[in-house]
């Protein structure tokens, strides 16, 4: 064994660590809440039939039901065709806890509604983010000017500062503006990232000042540089900086509870959770897993897709 043990292993709990609650997620999504509350059942759960009790609370047989029905049970008194229905009502609401727990991650709440809108969000975020940090972290990056190292000062100082400590100011801001329940208070108070105005100008720095030089001789304003120019050769930091900033603004919870109160067609994807938290007894577990593994694929799918580009960003940017 080699020296670097130790190492290996500490590496091997962290990832045990940072994978735990996936598992637990995951397999909780495919359990029936029995199994759930015993802690029981293995990572796919048993899969044995189950009865949904909120389908046969809502179609329970009413006199209307019995009367209509007396013709089937022919010489059967109004108990026993209740019973008869009931248990058809049961059979009909029977199903396997997989299919349990995503069907009422879709149905109990607007999922698809609450996916779309931190698709409008998260998307409309970064770009707005793309056109301000690109020209500014080229401004700082390769052009001199009086004040550009303590605009860059402030820049690293802006960092330090907690989303938390100003999010009573921006509220009360929206609010005077009527912009609160809105997409636009969901989208503007991020449009500006500091942290992407550094990663960009930081990859910037590694940019050849003849690239810039010939661009300027073959005539290129500075903005057509930018986009012309430094674009093209920004695309593994802006990859980067694209996982930070959706995934950041895809997990918010802390903002949308904030300014979205009573509109629940606004509702981001964690706002959506929301909608399974009323059963103390853990009954919407399953549910709430399910609802959250699919709000979290599309982040590991696109990261998976994106990694080696990702990685080079991060490294080419000088954040090893």
């Amino acid at each position: 064994m080699t020296r670097d043990w130790w190492k290996h292993m500490v590496l091997i709990l962290g990832t045990i660590i940072v994978l735990a609650p996936f598992y637990m997620m995951v397999s909780y999504s495919f359990k029936s809440p029995g199994e759930i509350d015993r802690g029981e059942g293995g990572f796919f759960g048993r899969q044995e039939m189950m009865i949904d009790p909120r389908c046969v609370a809502l179609r329970q047989p009413d006199r209307a039901d019995i009367e209509a029905a007396r013709a089937r049970f022919a010489g059967q008194d109004d108990a026993n065709v209740q019973a008869a229905l009931l248990a058809e009502t049961e059979a009909s609401c029977s199903m396997r806890p997989v299919v349990f727990n995503y069907s009422k991650a879709f149905t109990e709440a607007p999922l698809v509604r609450y996916l779309l809108n931190g698709v409008i969000v998260t998307v409309s975020i970064f770009l707005i983010q793309v056109v301000v940090a690109l020209p500014a972290a080229y401004a700082l990056a390769k052009l001199k000017f009086w004040g550009r190292d303590a605009v860059f000062g402030l820049v690293l100082f802006c960092l330090l500062i907690p989303v938390h400590a100003i999010a009573l100011p921006l509220y009360i801001g929206l609010a005077k503006l009527g912009l609160t329940n809105t997409y636009a208070a969901l989208v503007v108070p991020w449009t500006i990232s500091v942290f992407g105005i550094f990663l960009m100008r930081q990859f910037f720095m590694t940019v050849p000042d003849d690239l810039i030089d010939a661009a300027r001789m073959d005539g290129m304003s500075e903005l057509a540089i930018v986009w012309r120019v430094m674009l093209p050769t920004a695309v593994p930091a802006l990859l980067a900086f694209a996982i930070f900033s959706v995934v950041a603004h895809w997990n918010d919870y802390f903002w949308p509870r904030i300014v979205v109160t009573g509109n629940r067609d606004l509702f981001t994807p964690p706002l959506g959770l929301r909608e399974f938290k009323g059963d103390g007894d853990g009954s919407f577990f399953g549910p709430m897993m399910a609802t959250a593994t699919v709000i979290v694929t599309p982040l590991i799918v696109a990261f998976l897709l994106a990694q080696r580009r990702f990685i080079e960003g991060i490294t080419l940017s000088g954040m090893k």
